[in-house]
């Protein structure tokens, strides 16, 4: 393979991966010139480097939102620590009525995990809904769903 074959199939894997859908064909129909495909390669990369910091902008602002609007109908006090990342743990062992040397284990691999079904569970609670919601948090997708219904549903 020569350069300019492996900047076009560098340019197809990042294009896909991107989300857009390119004939192959397409790709290798034409003939670039070396920077023509590296420049197009590094458009697709900052493509998705864009799309990636939207998306996670949007989900900080989603659970943040909901943290500060579960505090807020727990009556716990500091809600907008729900904004400031690692001091948001603190607002969860508020909410969850946990020690605060909890957070400790929060900065634990694996451990963490046990540790937030556990305070994700007490904060179902204490939001008066079942707590195994609090175990849905480990599903993908669905983790998306739970802060949400805590903080909103009646």
């Amino acid at each position: 393979m020569d350069t300019r074959s492996v900047q076009k199939l560098g340019l197809m894997l990042g294009l896909a991966l991107a989300g857009l859908m390119v004939p192959a064909g397409a790709l290798f129909a034409q003939e670039n010139e070396g920077a023509a495909g590296a420049a197009g390669l590094m458009a697709a990369l900052a493509g998705m480097l864009i799309f990636f910091f939207i998306f996670a902008l949007v989900m900080y602002v989603y659970m943040a939102l909901a943290l500060q609007t579960i505090a807020k109908k727990t009556n716990t006090e500091n809600a907008w620590l729900a904004w400031i990342p690692i001091i948001n743990i603190i607002l969860m062992l508020n909410i969850a009525k946990k020690p605060l040397w909890w957070l400790i284990l929060f900065l634990i691999p694996l451990v963490n995990i046990v540790i937030a079904i556990i305070v994700w569970m007490a904060i179902a609670e204490a939001r008066k809904k079942p707590n195994w919601w609090g175990i849905l948090i480990i599903v993908p997708f669905v983790n998306i769903i739970v802060p949400g219904y805590l903080a909103w549903a009646d």
